[in-house]
């Protein structure tokens, strides 16, 4: 729809006074669609952290599974939004003990997962840190609503379970810092 032939609120119970979100738009030389007509997306930037909790005695890490779109359960590393004041390796502490039950600290920064994604309305920039931990206490458990299992599965596993291939690289040298961090 050309901006001459736009929709306006006037005789449509807009509220008096109130300019539609297109005249906005086009006020301020923005538009909500591309040159060829398609919508554009909202870029955000959202920043999150978790981490490879592994337990001392067993040497197993603890992992979420969740459920995707289409039913599948898809294993990866607790992760979660760093809250307004926290660092990112608090919010990892926090997030892993929501996500899976158990208690962690850190023993050394795992890596950073860049990735871009499209949810609902807006193009996401995520940037994901992650953290090597070791687990000090609680009870793996599933009570987050995000979480459909957890479990603990051996160091030499991970590869095979975890959905995500950044996943997978961020875990192939856990091993040394483990080794690294005794």
């Amino acid at each position: 729809m050309s901006p001459s032939r736009g929709r306006s609120s006037a005789g449509r119970g807009a509220e008096p006074g109130r300019e539609s979100r297109g005249a906005r738009a086009g006020r301020a030389g923005r538009s909500d669609r591309s040159p060829d007509g398609r919508r554009r997306l909202r870029t955000v930037d959202e920043t999150s952290a978790g981490g490879l909790v592994v337990h001392p005695e067993t040497g197993a890490a603890a992992l979420i599974g969740r459920l995707d779109r289409r039913g599948r359960l898809l294993w990866s590393l607790p992760k979660g939004h760093i809250e307004a004041g926290e660092t990112a390796e608090q919010a990892a502490v926090r997030e892993v003990q929501e996500e899976t039950g158990i208690i962690g600290e850190v023993l050394a920064p795992l890596g950073t997962i860049d990735f871009w994604f499209v949810a609902e309305d807006r193009r996401v920039h995520k940037t994901v840190h992650h953290y090597l931990m070791r687990a000090l206490g609680g009870e793996l458990c599933d009570e987050d609503v995000e979480v459909s299992e957890v479990a603990w599965v051996p160091l030499d596993e991970l590869e095979g379970r975890l959905a995500y291939a950044d996943e997978r690289r961020l875990i192939r040298h856990a091993a040394d810092l483990l080794e690294e961090t005794a």
